[in-house]
């Protein structure tokens, strides 16, 4: 566990700024994650700041950030210019990136996994879902699948085995056609927001963080 900073910024996004925030180990390893949120809250939605806290204490640069509003493609765009903002930084010399995010936020970071594969882009590295929202609640018949059917980089998915946004059926067939080589996390009981009862939100933050930097170090190993 070492010691970090953290380094506020404004990441120029059309005729605006988007809020982002810098969490910098004091001994760096050469990979970063880039963490946005879901629908609601910002990048200090307690479950991006404890994972961004957790990941930076093992060397991992983080890089989360905040972008209002309820239309995707508009949060993939912000999503991509964050990952072109931290590609172009002269501060760190990086060998790579995993896009992370928390319910709408990853189908933003998928969104953009999809198009860096595309480009064959190798500073992608993989993508991380928490809470991934497959389908509105009670709308099964209609998958947010698009993107993750034709991803190639390796992808990690955090979820609720009772997330009324994410069936565990259908992810898990949704898995089987993906390209991607893929892992699933389940946490039992916990739902879209993952709560479990019985268990602390620490606890259960606690068990997704140390999940996502063993599936980092698996990926980079």
């Amino acid at each position: 566990m070492g010691d970090y900073t953290e380094a506020k910024v404004k990441i120029p996004f059309r005729s605006k700024y988007l809020d982002a925030v810098f969490s910098i180990p004091g001994k760096i390893l050469p990979y970063a994650v880039i963490l946005t949120h879901g629908a609601s809250g910002d990048m200090n939605f307690s479950h991006l700041t404890s994972l961004a806290n957790y990941l930076v204490s093992h060397g991992v640069l983080c890089l989360r950030f905040t972008c209002k509003g309820l239309n995707i493609a508009y949060r993939t765009k912000a999503y991509k210019t964050v990952l072109e903002y931290l590609r172009s930084s002269k501060d760190y010399t990086l060998s790579g990136v995993f896009l992370a995010g928390r319910s709408m936020g990853s189908r933003a970071a998928a969104s953009v996994t999809r198009q860096a594969d595309q480009d064959n882009d190798s500073f992608v590295q993989g993508l991380i879902c928490l809470s991934y929202p497959l389908h509105r609640p009670k709308l099964q018949s209609k998958l947010r699948d698009g993107d993750l059917v034709l991803i190639k980089s390796p992808v990690l998915f955090v979820s609720g085995d009772a997330d009324e946004m994410c069936d565990k059926k259908l992810l898990e067939e949704v898995a089987i056609k993906m390209k991607a080589p893929q892992k699933i996390h389940w946490i039992e009981s916990a739902n879209h927001s993952m709560i479990v009862k019985g268990r602390t939100t620490e606890d259960v933050l606690s068990d997704i963080n140390m999940q996502v930097l063993s599936w980092i170090k698996e990926i980079i190993s």
